[in-house]
Formats: structure tokens, sequence, C-alpha cells
């Protein structure tokens, strides 16, 4: 029986020709390991067994493991900036925006928690090859955010601050929301869903006038 179940592994390996669709199963297969075993438990080797290629194969695609998730880093960062780019470009209104933003901004931290806390957390290593790719495409998520808040602000609906101290502000806190849950993922927290609503009424609420 254990032979025949291992068979198919062996039978569905690409052609080398196929090269583009292995690459992304070894980026698909590296974020899952990452996100099961952190970062430190990950290897190549359990890389490349989870895409059914040797060790060896793998590397002809990646040279370490940095390179991988600095790849998984920039196509996840290029996700979260194609949302806050659709959604800033909304015809609605600048609040409601805002509050969108921030809850896609959460959501996205808590599907890509590796991405998050090497972008966003300065812990995790960073490939030298394209060093300013992932804090480029980071401080364009944040324009495109902080461009929406500013809106608000012009529209004289903040409370206190300015467009700039309440982007960051709001960007703060729903960090700190997100790096809790990531980085104490043992803790009995509320309902993920609650706690994300909670903390979008409370800033909202106490920061903009009606």
């Amino acid at each position: 029986m254990n032979q025949v179940a291992t068979a198919p592994r062996k039978t569905a390996r690409k052609a080398k020709g196929d090269g583009h669709l292995r690459r992304a199963e070894i980026l698909d297969a590296a974020e899952r390991i990452f996100v099961a075993d952190g970062y430190e438990g990950a290897t190549i080797r359990r890389i490349a067994e989870e895409v059914g290629v040797s060790s060896t194969a793998l590397y002809m695609h990646f040279p370490d493991k940095a390179c991988i998730l600095q790849e998984i880093v920039e196509g996840t960062l290029r996700q979260l900036l194609a949302r806050n780019t659709d959604i800033a470009q909304r015809p609605l209104d600048a609040v409601a925006r805002t509050r969108m933003m921030l809850d896609a901004y959460m959501r996205w931290a808590l599907e890509h928690p590796n991405a998050y806390e090497l972008v966003y957390c300065a812990r995790g290593p960073v490939s030298t090859d394209t060093p300013e790719r992932p804090s480029d495409l980071s401080r364009q998520c944040y324009e495109a955010f902080s461009g929406v808040v500013r809106e608000v602000a012009a529209a004289g609906r903040l409370r206190t601050g300015d467009g700039d101290s309440a982007a960051q502000a709001l960007w703060m806190a729903c960090h700190g929301v997100v790096t809790l849950m990531i980085s104490r993922p043992n803790f009995e927290w509320a309902d993920r869903e609650e706690l994300m609503r909670i903390t979008l009424d409370g800033m909202l609420h106490g920061l903009v006038a009606d």
C-alpha cells in the first residue's frame, strides 16, 4: 500500500520546461510551512519534500530560504497594495474607505503572518538582492491609506490631530492588534472578527466627528 501511495508524487513531477509553475509551487508550499512551523522551523529539505522535488532541484529556483521568504513578502505586499488602491478609488465616503482599508490590512496580516513580521516587526532575514523592494511596496500601501485619511481631515471631520498623525495612529493601533495575535497564538483571545470590529469601532468613533 505504501509503495502505491508514493507513486503519484514521483510521476506528477513537471517537465523541466514548467519552471515557472514549479516556482509558484515552491512559494505556495513554503508559505504553508512558514505559517505552520515558523521561519526557523522550515528547511529547504522540508519545502522540497512538500513540493515533490529534490533539494538540489529547489536550489535551481532559490539559493536559500531567505530568498523564498523575500519573494513571498513581495507577492503578498502587492496583494495589499492592490486592495488599498482599489478601495481608495471607490466612490465611497472617505471614512468608510478608511475603515475598509484598515480591515483589509489586519486581514492581510493574519493571512500572511511571516511576511507581516518580516516587513513590520523588523524580525527575520531579508535577502540582500533587492533590499528596497518590500519597503517601497509597504510605503506605497501606506500612502494609499494615508491619502484617504487626509481626505477625512480636509473635510474637517477629525476630532483631533491632522491627516498624517491620524493615519499613523490608526495604523499603529491595528499593528498592535495583529502583532499580538500573531506573536501570542496561545493566548485566549476573544473572537477574531469581534476584536477587529471593536478596534475599528473604537478608533473611528473616537477620532471622526459625525
